[in-house]
């Protein structure tokens, strides 16, 4: 088995540019190309498994998921003056596609004929984003300083498509074993079939207005407010408030409340995937479906609405000397979020969806709206800086987090309440509440002296549950330490390296038990705040022109 990171291969290019225009006016760019090849693995086939055909891997076989990828975006545009204004206009463009090679694999309807390498197709997305925004002063003579005014429209298309694979990737071959049917598709990522294909497109337009001063000499305040209108969504509002009150040059506090929306995406309205399962001989799609599908609908999917959400911070800054120290606490509540349900597959399912006329339908999941969190913490950030005579320095910096997340509401579906289906099972309520460490530490000290400089990082994760589908399932990662290392070289202007190792102490999640690793091949749990793959080690070079 494989387990931990994939392999990946990753090239990429980026160009920045600018020049000078006349009249004062200046000219920029930027293009980016990226290219990514990874490699990744399922569960291993056993020799003698029902999923593996003898002739073809006698050895039993490990399936690999090969997605490429490639990123690209290209933009330009000009900042310029008029009067009092300073204007800044751009135009971009990107997009990323991701096509799925599946190998060392079969699929086992074909019998001994079949491939041991699909296309599985895959899905790209792009947007195209017209940015126009505009800053000046104003005299208040109410104010104690002038009202900074700023002002922007931007303007985005976005595209989503998923293509199919190869017909062998997802068909069934009809090929029976002991006389039943088998499941269809390339092993471990059956491939997109057409019925999944989508070529979506949507517009979006937002203008906001942006305003700061000081209306005392002591009191800075602001107010911006956000509108936007989606070609598929509809249009929001939202808006922020904040205010800083300096006491002294020493103490000062600070506070914002704003509200927030996040239309849902064209990839959470149209993905869609589809596997076939046989039941007592009898093949069933299961599909991840679109809210829009008739299946979707006729199980009471509805199309998105946006996830909203209010934000509250208040926090006190202190600056004595050369230590600062920020404590900042918040609320975040966020209302119907979008979240995928369970698969909905159970045989009361099934048998209501062939009651409605969908034949060999055997259910499956879509997103929905429904569920709202509450999530309260604090930040403490301190940095002090230690100067020393022969002109190097530390800046250390401490940090803190203290958070809680508790889910506040579940989604529900009238529609097929009946059938008592679990939407949003217990796994995934105790991944928003208990996934995530309650608390963070870290203390870094960043040296410097000449071309010489070093970074030494502690970083201190917090307890993480990972949630079983029953409490005697559960498993708790008990807290960890984790340091870092990296030393810097500055050789001249243009050419700075680097050496350093992430995790230098080698540090791993705690082990899941047998009981939870039946198989073996699953050492540690996925819940893992800093991954399971150990030290990572690394060398830089920067070369700049």
């Amino acid at each position: 088995a494989w387990y931990g990171e994939p392999e990946v291969k990753q090239k990429t290019i980026f160009v920045n540019a600018g020049s000078s225009l006349s009249n004062g006016a200046e000219a920029y760019a930027t293009a980016s190309w990226q290219g990514r090849d990874a490699l990744s693995a399922g569960f291993y086939r056993r020799a003698g498994q029902s999923t593996n055909i003898a002739s073809i891997y006698p050895d039993g076989f490990l399936p690999l998921i090969a997605p490429e990828v490639t990123d690209y975006s290209v933009s330009g545009g000009v900042r310029w003056n008029v009067g009092d204004w300073k204007l800044d206009s751009s135009l971009g463009y990107g997009k990323n596609k991701m096509f799925y090679t599946i190998k060392n694999t079969l699929n086992r309807s074909l019998g001994p004929t079949s491939k041991t390498s699909f296309d599985a197709g895959g899905f790209d997305y792009d947007q195209l984003v017209l940015n126009v925004s505009g800053v000046r002063e104003v005299a208040v003579s109410a104010f104690s300083s002038p009202l900074n005014v700023a002002v922007g429209l931007e303007a985005r298309r976005e595209g989503y498509g998923i293509f199919a694979g190869e017909p062998d990737s997802y068909r069934n071959g009809g090929v029976l074993l002991n006389g039943a049917p088998t499941a269809s598709g390339a092993q471990v990522f059956p491939g997109f079939r057409p019925g999944n294909v989508v070529n979506e497109h949507r517009s979006a337009v937002g203008a906001y207005l942006d305003l700061e001063a000081n209306l005392t000499e002591n009191f800075l305040g602001s107010a911006a407010i956000r509108v936007e209108e989606y070609s598929d969504f509809g249009n929001n509002v939202s808006g922020k408030v904040s205010g800083r009150y300096d006491f002294s040059d020493v103490f000062a506090l600070r506070g914002s409340v704003s509200s927030g929306f996040r239309a849902p995406s064209l990839q959470q309205q149209y993905f869609a995937t589809t596997s076939t399962n046989f039941i007592n001989g009898i093949p069933f799609d299961i599909t991840t479906f679109p809210v829009s599908d008739p299946v979707a609908v006729a199980l009471g999917a509805k199309p998105l609405e946006a996830e909203e959400s209010m934000n509250f911070s208040m926090g006190a800054v202190i600056q004595a000397g050369d230590l600062s120290l920020t404590i900042d606490a918040y609320r975040i509540n966020i209302d119907n979020r979008i979240v995928l349900s369970e698969n909905l597959t159970a045989t009361n399912v099934r048998d209501f969806l062939t009651s409605k006329g969908f034949i060999g339908i055997g259910g499956g999941r879509f997103f929905i709206n429904g569920v709202d969190t509450n999530t309260r913490g604090v930040d403490i950030v301190a940095n002090y800086p230690v100067r020393f005579d022969n002109g190097s320095k530390i800046d250390v910096t401490a940090t803190a987090n203290f958070n809680s997340t508790e889910v506040t509401r579940l989604p529900t579906i009238s529609q097929i309440a009946q059938l008592n289906p679990t939407l949003f099972g217990r796994v995934n309520v105790l991944t928003f509440e208990e996934g995530n460490p309650k608390n963070k530490f870290v203390l870094s000290g960043a040296w410097s002296h000449g071309p010489w400089g070093a970074t030494l990082r502690a970083t201190r994760y917090g307890d993480v549950l990972s949630p079983g589908t029953t409490a005697s399932a559960d498993f708790v990662l008990t807290a960890k330490t984790l340091v870092d290392l990296e030393a810097r070289y500055e050789v001249n202007e243009s050419v700075k390296v680097a050496f350093g190792a992430d995790n230098i102490l080698d540090k791993y999640p705690d082990g899941l038990p047998p009981s939870l690793n039946t198989t073996g091949a699953t050492s540690f749990s996925n819940y893992s705040p800093f991954g399971r793959s150990g030290r990572f080690i690394y060398g830089r070079v920067t070369v700049g022109f």
